[in-house]
């Protein structure tokens, strides 16, 4: 009998291996080969918009908890769901760039699972500015950043597989630490960006600004520290733009 993943197109093998390696999700269709895991990283920002829609479900579905308790309560679905894969990678990237000197110091530290001062810390503020944000947010208004949130920024991190190098040999991203070539990064960010219009296109050209201001800076300090990435990088640098977003929301919905 004929493998039926055998007859889908890399894209739709591609999206079907994003959700497996970016969510808890079930998504099966195992095994996958190197070329789906190529196309994966494409459907990365298609992921983050159906985290963001499950967050902003459970914002709802918990509102008559407070909206304090409901922001708190949603966040942890949206870990939940994804296995706190970036939030780990920031805790990663906060303790070794923050207690390492040299490129191998830095790589060890990032390596290690063990959670230090620095991670902890980052983890404390990250949280504490999405409760804080998405509790001050018109319940729509949270809506539309949730899913824009996640979805765009999945969009920036992985946009650093075109310019930046994969440092390990090896390495829990290995898999999808490959080069995007046109076509993959068309598809992430078609996957990505648009959610971002839902708030007006002013706001959408500001957050774009926002988020490629962060990316600049950031993809210096990572090749400066490293010469390139890594899987954590990536984690670190989702989590950093997402909290971009909600910010630039709440300031532009105050202004």
């Amino acid at each position: 009998m004929t493998d039926s993943r055998v007859l889908l197109p890399p894209p739709l093998r591609g999206m079907r291996a994003a959700f497996v390696a970016l969510t808890r999700l079930p998504a099966g269709g195992f095994p996958y080969r190197s070329s789906d895991y190529a196309w994966a990283t494409a459907h990365a920002p298609l992921v983050g918009a159906v985290v963001g829609l499950a967050t902003f479900v459970a914002f709802r579905l918990l509102a008559p908890v407070g909206e304090g308790a409901a922001a708190v309560l949603a966040v942890g679905a949206s870990m939940l769901v994804t296995g706190a894969f970036h939030e780990d990678g920031l805790a990663d990237c906060a303790d070794a760039f923050g207690g390492g000197y040299t490129r191998d110091d830095v790589l060890r530290i990032m390596h290690d699972s063990r959670i230090g001062a620095f991670g902890a810390i980052a983890l404390v503020i990250a949280l504490a500015l999405k409760w804080q944000t998405l509790a001050a947010l018109p319940p729509m208004r949270a809506a539309m950043l949730m899913i824009a949130a996640h979805a765009a920024s999945r969009a920036f991190a992985i946009s650093y597989l075109v310019t930046l190098d994969y440092v390990r040999a090896e390495g829990k991203a290995k898999p999808v630490a490959q080069r995007m070539s046109v076509k993959s990064l068309a598809l992430a960010l078609a996957f990505g960006l648009p959610w971002l219009l839902w708030m007006g296109w002013r706001f959408a050209c500001v957050t774009l600004v926002v988020l490629a201001s962060l990316r600049f800076i950031a993809g210096r300090y990572f090749v400066r520290r490293i010469g390139g990435y890594t899987g954590d990088c990536l984690g670190c640098a989702q989590q950093v733009f997402e909290l971009a977003i909600y910010l630039t929301g709440l300031a532009w919905i105050s202004y």
